[in-house]
């Protein structure tokens, strides 16, 4: 029978079949990050020589390919993959690891202490999921070489010459028919290499990206540096605090600092590579910081208007937290939760007595630090009540929508828009031009609050926002619920002009800020009103940009009339359709975080409190500017 399910059902799939089969289990996703998870194991195996102490330089080169698939090469200094024959297998130690699951040097603690490297799946499943893979190994005074392709061996371990260097060097090509991106993405390696440079101070790494000049990233202080980094375009208002621990055979370094700022930045490292999801080290140092504040307070007897909790501790907080550790339980191949339950107390007992020390003998920084968590403190208080009084007026929790909004027909998420529209004339124009069906208009008045410079309970209290939280539906902060998104398009759509990039930018902060998922996920988009509308008799054409006016003016020569918009409002509601909201011909650029580190310097710089450096960069950039009103 077709239904009948018995032994010969069961499909064994077993090394690189099972892989390829599913890849999503050992590298997270075939799209972009799965690629990098890929280029990350090597250089994690390349890392852990240096952590070992065998390896100080690892170069990074990225090439195209002919079929424009990247092909990725890292280089290191280290000792080189062992060569000789493991006699069970009777193939050469080389061979075994990149072809073989669950094997290694990394189950015991006699070569690697710490390792990043941990399942012993690495290298067999970037081997397994790729094109080709060569691994050139030079060590014992020659030089071997081994290629491989999709899991399988195709040549057998060779030596190609004579050496007095050592080091490994594994050279590997994406499949294109697992991976949907076959590119790697420049940003994300570089911002892998510079981390890993600040967390092993005196390992010196090179990245070589296609025609670029190549990129050195070494550091001297470590994690200090990497301080100065993630804070460079924020005013500190304490100084550093740093420990180094080794706890048996863990060693737990952090630094953190305060700075003028509403937000906690804090990351975290187990053996060099980042925990982004936290787990128990992060737990025991947010819980270290915390007792260890308060219990400064309780012995210095300082009241506080509002109960302190922990997250009053975090606010303007900056930092990092890196283990070195033996046997680390990650959770998952990818790596982004530690999961070791001993290390928490470990991590909580030295924060606690790091920092209640340096409480004690910095009072001026106590001073600062504690002003801070208990106005943190009040502000959370304040914001609670305001948020408590909303939801008990059905400002953000209920189906009473803002007078102001133009309602669609259809309640369907994945077909309908919100355009977020500058001002109440072209709010009243995009009313009476949009589909009725599928598109909302909620018309702003004038520029909303700056959130950058705002306490939560002051913006909260705001009308302009609080329509905008309660006409997306979602809440905000703890009660913020994506399921509740009612539009699957929100979009912004402000004058092509100064004042509206302005708003464009107070909107995006505020979403950056306090309803990240909605562009973490794809929802928030930005329209691209026309710039110019070009009339030669009865024919009307719009532009976009400089370029394509020009390229028409050309084309057209004389009798041409060209006007500029300034605003939304110079268009009626026709025009406004054809260009800006019909969605077969308009433009819209969907705002994404590729690079959140760089979206929180550049909203900090322009939206911030630092005037100075406001300045600093309007006069470094202000030659990019294409048009300025005036």
């Amino acid at each position: 029978m077709a239904d009948e399910y018995n032994a010969s059902k069961i499909i064994v799939l077993e090394g690189p079949e099972g892989i390829r089969k599913r890849p999503a289990m050992y590298i997270g996703s075939t799209g972009i990050n799965g690629l990098l998870h890929l280029l990350f194991e090597v250089i994690d195996n390349a890392v852990d020589e240096a952590l070992a102490g065998y390896a100080n330089k690892i170069d990074v080169k990225i090439e195209k390919d002919v079929d424009s698939v990247d092909i990725a090469e890292v280089s290191d200094n280290g000792r080189g993959i062992p060569v000789d024959t493991i006699p069970k297998y009777n193939k050469s130690a080389l061979e075994v690891i990149m072809t073989t699951l669950h094997k290694g040097a990394k189950f015991n603690n006699d070569v690697y202490k710490v390792s990043g490297g941990l399942h012993g799946v690495g290298l067999t499943v970037v081997n397994a999921l790729s094109e080709f893979v060569e691994v050139t190994v030079k060590r014992d005074g020659k030089i071997y070489r081994q290629r491989f392709s999709k899991g399988n061996v195709i040549s057998n371990l060779e030596i190609i010459g004579e050496t007095n260097e050592r080091g490994t060097t594994v050279r590997f090509k994406p499949d294109k028919e697992i991976f949907q991106v076959v590119n790697f993405d420049y940003e994300a390696i570089k911002e892998r290499l510079r981390n890993t440079a600040f967390l092993n101070k005196g390992i010196r790494l090179t990245l070589k990206y296609y025609d670029k000049e190549p990129e050195e990233f070494y550091s001297e202080k470590g994690i200090l540096d990497f301080l100065d980094l993630l804070s460079k375009e924020k005013t500190k208002i304490s100084n550093d605090v740093y420990a180094y621990k080794k706890v048996d055979d863990i060693v737990v370094e952090f630094a953190f600092r305060y700075v003028n700022s509403y937000d906690e930045l804090v990351k975290s490292f187990v053996n060099s590579i980042e925990t982004p999801e936290g787990g128990t080290h992060f737990i025991g140092f947010r819980s270290g910081l915390a007792r260890a504040i308060t219990s400064y307070m309780q012995k210095n007897q300082i009241k506080s208007d509002a109960k302190i909790e922990g997250d009053d501790t975090r606010e303007g907080l900056v930092g990092i937290i890196s283990i070195l550790m033996p046997n680390p339980e990650f959770e998952g191949q990818t790596k982004e939760k530690l999961g070791n339950t001993k290390i928490k107390n470990i991590v909580e007992s030295i924060v606690y007595d790091t920092v209640y020390r340096y409480l004690e003998e910095h009072p001026n920084d106590a001073k600062m630090i504690i002003e801070k968590v208990i106005s943190a403190a009040i502000a959370r208080e304040s914001a609670k009540k305001a948020r408590e009084l909303a939801r008990k007026k059905s400002i953000f929790e209920s189906n009473i929508l803002p007078g102001k909004l133009a309602d669609c027909s259809l309640d369907d998420p994945s077909k309908t828009e919100l355009f977020i529209v500058e001002g109440e004339s072209a709010g009243g124009s995009s009313k009476q031009g949009r589909d009725k069906n599928i598109q909302a208009i909620l018309p702003l008045r004038g520029k909303i609050l700056n959130v950058e410079k705002a306490s939560p309970n002051k913006i909260f209290n705001n009308e302009e926002i609080r329509a905008i939280i309660t006409a997306c539906g979602t809440g905000v902060g703890e009660q913020f619920n994506i399921n509740k998104l009612r539009y699957g398009k929100i979009i912004i759509m402000s004058d092509a002009d100064v004042d509206g990039s302005h708003i464009r930018a107070l909107l995006l902060t505020f979403f950056y800020r306090y309803m990240p998922e909605l562009i973490k996920q794809g929802h928030i988009y930005v329209a691209q009103p026309p710039l110019y509308k070009l009339t030669k008799g009865k024919e009307i054409y719009y532009f976009y940009s400089d370029d394509s006016l020009q390229k028409k003016l050309n084309e057209l020569g004389n009798n041409v009339t060209v006007q500029r918009f300034k605003g939304l409002g110079e268009m009626n509601p026709q025009q406004l359709w054809e260009t800006t909201m019909n969605p077969e011909t308009r433009i819209i650029k969907q705002i994404n975080i590729e690079d959140a580190k760089k979206a929180d310097e550049l909203f900090t710089i322009l939206m911030g409190l630092n005037v100075a450096k406001r300045r600093a960069f309007l006069e470094e950039h202000a030659h990019e500017v294409q048009f300025l009103d005036v």
